[in-house]
């Protein structure tokens, strides 16, 4: 069995793609079930205070209402958003109170809405504030990293330094909203539990659901999802309350979330408030670099994003230090929303590196590359690759950054202020333990089989391009078998670690069964992973903004955006490029578009749906593009990939607002930029 054509970096097409667009891909709420009850949720109206009684309309057709005083005991597990129906204790607006079960969608919803709750709502806070008294430093912040570091005299160096920037950015509260909503189909058969659930991770979703309602067979089917952000990265608790309800009644139960809810229950990107100051000399080195971040969580449960953690990781500095500090409110908890911590923390150091830039009178590219490290610059940790400053040149390059007039507002035309900028990016790259099974079937394919999730990135591919290759066979005779959490278990969908992770599982997999013959072979990567140096490994990118603001009306468009990246061995040049592609947008959204708008009488954001949460839209990108260097690691996984989900967005919104600047002059240090921050600063001509 040999072939001569490497898969491997093949722009292949999505296997799942005849499927998808004939609307013969199940996601989790359309697969038929027989007998199946709709259950609607119905969530607190208050941010902090105690459900006493709900009331029930005697004429509502419903086959039962849940709530805290007669929903079944629950184990308690980690995340306490998870115990649902289980205290009086109201915690945040939105949070689920009660569920309606009925035989129709609109019978649930229709009783849901006349169903009565008595309240004894409680003084709250909902606002994020530097300087509240509560304010206090986590222990580590996501996914373990230590809260602070300090390396050096950070102050003196600021004292001494020839030139220094001080400046505050702040983001405010971002909201995931995947085209597929969470959803869930819950069966019980004896004390067997089905699941037919939207999530980035069958097996943990299984696991935490089986210790929540103490049963050992919990079988999560996730064959299809319709994008997760990472929202969908744990169970949420429209799973505990399908379960609950279906075990309640005897009767499946479906349980989808409107997109009115998916602003409140399946967590947002936290706003973030963050100091950033810098010292350098006249040649534009830096000495110091000081990087304090604030962020706030719930009440519930600790949820601290790593958003300085980027900084650890950029520039060269003698002097250093990082910091977080949380604020518990009564709302939601913050959860993963795609980069999270490196998207906010890159928005807010690479705009201050350009205002440097600026203090200096040097072009933003040369700067950064003046401060180029040779190592990891806290740990001194070599890295496996990076390529940054080559993306810098060569991103420059392609964009047409020579001969930029590096003073603002200098290039108008018409009614148009056109500027540029460029911002730089960064995501770790990273592997986790999984297991894959292949089998030799009798005609002649291969049946790989692992419990991954493929959230519309294209992983069912990018697996039968690897196994092709680690099997030496052509890619149509390899069948993926993903999204069931009764197949070998394999990591979270998340932190671009994906390809990675179960790339060197199905690698193992399909290279032991061409060498020993067998007919099938399960391999496990757990102990190769956790022999991994865990620094020193990261992806790079260069991001490039060209944008036009109205003289008139402040309104701001992109004109162009361009992105170069070195990301290891590129597995699927046209998933990859799409995945690009959509994260820059997505930074797009960051810089301009979206914002959680905070009632804080209500401790609502009120615009809590697609209509006022503004998203990009096709008119909002006129033209972007993605490129990528052909870089070779064959230190840190098998297939020497870097994850690529996430590091589209980190860079890109700080190249946008820098761009801003350039076109007009204006700082917009408080995200999004709107007009109505630009138009009192406009130029007069």
């Amino acid at each position: 069995m040999t072939t001569t054509t490497k898969a491997v970096g093949a722009p292949l097409a999505r296997i799942e793609g005849p499927e998808k667009v004939s609307g013969r891909a199940k996601y989790a709420a359309e697969y038929p079930v027989d007998g199946v009850a709709h259950g609607w949720i119905v969530p607190s109206p208050v941010p902090r205070g105690r459900l006493t009684a709900v009331v029930a309309d005697p004429t509502a057709d419903t086959i039962a209402v849940l709530w805290h005083g007669n929903a079944p005991s629950l184990a308690a597990v980690d995340d306490p958003e998870l115990a649902v129906l289980q205290s009086d204790r109201i915690s945040y607006r939105g949070q689920p109170v009660a569920l309606v079960v009925a035989d129709t969608l609109e019978a649930a919803r229709r009783a849901a809405q006349v169903l009565h709750l008595e309240i004894e709502a409680e003084e709250h806070e909902t606002v994020l504030r530097t300087d509240h008294p509560g304010v206090y430093e986590p222990e580590t912040v996501n996914p373990g990293y230590p809260a602070a570091t300090v390396h050096g005299d950070v102050d003196k160096a600021l004292a001494t330094a020839d030139v220094t920037v001080d400046v505050t950015y702040s983001t405010p509260a971002l909201h995931n909203n995947p085209m597929e909503p969470h959803a869930t189909i819950a069966r019980w058969d004896g004390d067997d539990l089905t699941l037919y659930d939207s999530n980035q991770h069958p097996s943990g979703v299984a696991a935490t659901v089986g210790e929540i309602f103490g049963v050992d067979r919990v079988h999560v089917i996730t064959e299809h999802v319709g994008g997760g952000f990472g929202s969908k990265g744990t169970a949420r608790p429209n799973a505990v309350l399908a379960a609950l309800a279906a075990r309640v009644t005897g009767r499946p139960v479906k349980v989808v979330l409107p997109r009115q809810a998916m602003f409140s229950m399946v967590g947002h990107r936290t706003p973030t408030v963050q100091r950033v100051r810098l010292a350098a000399g006249r040649d534009g080195t830096l000495s110091g670099i000081d990087h304090q971040a604030y962020s706030q969580t719930s009440r519930l449960y600790e949820f601290a994003e790593q958003t300085a953690v980027v900084t650890r990781h950029m520039y060269a500095a003698p002097h250093r230090r990082t910091g977080h500090h949380l604020l518990r409110l009564d709302m939601p908890t913050p959860r993963w929303m795609r980069a999270p911590g490196e998207a906010p923390g890159m928005l807010a150091l690479e705009c201050a590196i350009d205002e440097l830039a600026e203090k200096l009178g040097m072009d933003p590219i040369e700067l950064r590359i003046r401060n180029e490290p040779s190592a990891e610059p806290e740990s001194g940790v070599a890295f496996t690759s990076r390529n940054y400053v080559e993306c810098l040149r060569r991103g420059a390059e392609r964009f047409g950054w020579s001969g930029r007039d590096p003073r603002p507002a200098r290039r108008r035309e018409g009614d148009w202020w056109i500027g540029t900028g460029v911002a730089g990016a960064t995501y770790p790259t990273m592997a986790q333990p999984s297991t894959a099974r292949v089998r030799a079937l009798p005609d002649g394919t291969f049946e790989v089989a692992i419990g991954a999730t493929d959230l519309g990135t294209g992983a069912r591919t990018i697996l039968a391009q690897i196994a092709a290759d680690a099997l030496d066979v052509a890619t149509e005779r390899v069948r993926i078998r993903i999204g069931d959490s009764t197949l070998p278990r394999a990591s979270v969908a998340g932190g671009s670690s994906g390809s990675a992770s179960w790339g060197w599982a199905v690698t193992g997999a399909c290279r032991s069964l061409r060498d020993t013959g067998r007919d099938e072979v399960t391999f496990d990567s757990t102990e190769l992973v956790q022999r991994q140096e865990k620094e020193g490994r990261h992806a790079y990118g260069a991001h490039f903004a060209e944008v036009r603001v109205d003289a008139v009306t402040g309104e701001v468009r992109v004109s162009r955006l361009f992105g170069m990246y070195a990301a290891g061995r590129i597995l699927n040049a046209r998933t990859a490029r799409s995945q690009f592609l959509g994260g820059m947008i997505m930074g797009m959204g960051m810089a301009l578009h979206e914002e959680g708008v905070l009632d804080p009488a209500m401790g609502e954001w009120v615009n809590h749906d697609l209509a006022g949460y503004h998203v990009p839209v096709h008119a909002d990108v006129e033209s972007i593009e993605a490129a990528w260097l052909d870089e070779t690691d064959d230190r840190i996984n098998p297939m020497g990939s870097k994850g690529i989900g996430e590091i589209g967005i980190v860079g890109s919104p700080a190249a946008i607002v820098n761009a801003v600047w350039h076109a007009t002059g204006i700082r917009i240090r408080d995200l999004p930029v709107r007009l109505d921050k630009i138009l009192d600063g406009l130029p007069a001509s």
